[in-house]
């Protein structure tokens, strides 16, 4: 296979007392839209944070483009191309109106003021919120902030997107829309999320992070009885496909529920 854009390699991290990952390998390769799932507090946005140098590793290093990424200036660089939308809108939005922080990122990449405001109302016509520009962005809804987010990551045109709950506090109709957009991206994307309609439409992979490592994940659909909707994400071994659990007649199923993290 070609090389991966970005890739960890034996990598491991640990916040005081908690340990996140353990010597943990992970490649994304140009055309994948990976789905990063796992429980609440297992560590997808350390491990998307990790990836654009955020974190220090531990043990182990970060490739990326065919590089290796070890110092703060590779990094900075890399974040140039790779676009990471933050769970909290809030880490995100800093500026006093929308257009001011979608033009932001143009601004950086050396644009004129007139050019990367351009950029920017284009880019939040294509999520359907061109009217949003000269709102105030601290009054915004939190699902509203969750697609200027997002246009402030796509304004700048990264080649790779990292997406920490990108549907967190949308409405059907502005989700629908926001799938549609994302399925006709050219990008590589990793994404954590837990909306079951967003994964199923999106992911062409999974993989699960469980106890500090990472394992294939298998998406699919088949009859069970629940009280309530899931998506079954099965951890694959070698002889059946599935892993099962305390008698055979069930499987260990990881399920990811509505609002479950």
């Amino acid at each position: 296979m070609n090389t991966p854009l970005l890739a960890l390699h034996q990598v491991s991290f640990a916040y005081p007392g908690r340990p996140i990952l353990n010597r943990v390998d992970f490649a994304l390769h140009a055309g994948e839209r990976v789905a990063l799932v796992g429980d609440n507090g297992a560590g997808k946005s350390t491990l998307l944070q990790l990836l654009v140098g955020l974190h220090p590793c531990t043990t182990g290093h970060i490739t990326a483009f065919g590089q290796d990424r070890r110092e703060e200036k590779a990094f900075r660089d890399l974040r140039l191309r790779v676009g990471l939308l933050f769970q909290d809108p809030d880490d995100q939005l800093f500026c006093p109106t929308v257009l001011e922080d979608v033009a932001f990122g143009p601004l950086n990449q050396g644009n004129s003021r007139q050019q990367a405001e351009a950029i920017a109302q284009a880019t939040l016509a294509t999520l359907g919120i061109e009217n949003f520009a000269e709102r105030v962005t601290h009054k915004l809804s939190g699902g509203e902030k969750r697609l200027v987010s997002l246009a402030t990551v796509l304004a700048m045109q990264p080649e790779v997107l990292l997406l920490d709950e990108p549907t967190s506090g949308l409405d059907e109709k502005s989700e629908r829309l926001l799938i549609e957009h994302l399925e006709g991206l050219p990008q590589a994307m990793l994404f954590v999320s837990h909306d079951r309609r967003f994964v199923e439409r999106l992911a062409t992979r999974a993989i699960l992070l469980q106890q500090g490592q990472l394992s294939d994940a298998l998406l699919h659909s088949h009859p069970h009885t629940h009280t309530h909707s899931h998506l079954h994400i099965h951890a694959p071994d070698s002889a059946h496909g599935t892993v099962d659990e305390q008698s055979p007649t069930e499987h260990r199923d990881h399920h990811l529920a509505e609002g479950e993290e």
